[in-house]
C-alpha cells in the first residue's frame, strides 16, 4: 500500500501527520507529504482514515 499527496492540491492544514505521523510529514514547503516508499504494516486504517479527512481530498492510499 502506498500513499500519495498531491502538493497541487494541499492546502497545508497539518490535519493529516495529526492523524498518522508515521506515514505523513509536513514538508519544507508548508506542505503535506508521505514517508518511505511504502504504508509501514498496521498503519494501513490510519493512512486512510488521514486521506479521508483530509478536507481538499489531496491524499490518496491505495
Amino acid at each position: 500500500m502506498k500513499a500519495n499527496v498531491d502538493k497541487d492540491t494541499c492546502i497545508g492544514c497539518g490535519l493529516c501527520p495529526d492523524v498518522c505521523p508515521e506515514v505523513f510529514q509536513m514538508d519544507d514547503d508548508g506542505k503535506a507529504k508521505a514517508m518511505g516508499d511504502a504504508v509501514p504494516s498496521g498503519q494501513e486504517s490510519s493512512a486512510q482514515e488521514a486521506a479521508d479527512q483530509c478536507p481538499v481530498n489531496a491524499i490518496s492510499v491505495e
